[in-house]
This record gives structure tokens, C-alpha cells and sequence, in this order.
């Protein structure tokens, strides 16, 4: 990954094994771990880790791809 262009880090649970670029934004999400759970217990997980992705789009002025598909699909 170059250090250049880079707005936002996001970090999920990787902790101090995770590279620092100086004077780049961090977030840890702290998410369920998915692994070995069901279907009904991964989609929440999902639908949260899909609205983090679209609020910090949204704080950044991205926006959503048109026609992306949204919880529930």
C-alpha cells in the first residue's frame, strides 16, 4: 500500500501489527468475529460493517455506487 493518497485507515482488531503512516486518520471498528457462525448471525455483522463503510464514505463527500445493493440482499 503507498503512503500516499491515503484519507482513512481502518483497522479491525489488528492492533499494533498494523502499519502507522504519519498524519493519517485511524479507526478500529470493533466487529463481531463472523468465523464459524451462521448465516442469520453473520448478517448483522455485515449490515453494521456496511453502514461504518457508508457513514465514513459519506463523512469523506464519496458517494455510494448507484445501484450497490444494501442490507437484506
Amino acid at each position: 500500500m503507498a503512503e500516499r493518497g491515503i484519507d482513512v485507515v481502518v483497522t479491525m482488531g489488528c492492533g499494533d501489527a498494523c502499519p502507522v503512516f504519519p498524519g493519517t486518520r485511524y479507526e478500529n471498528w470493533d466487529l463481531d468475529d463472523p468465523a464459524g457462525r451462521d448465516l442469520a448471525a453473520v448478517r448483522p455483522i455485515r449490515d453494521d460493517l456496511e453502514r461504518r463503510v457508508r457513514a465514513l464514505l459519506g463523512e469523506l463527500g464519496v458517494a455510494a455506487l448507484r445501484g450497490a445493493p444494501g442490507p437484506g440482499r
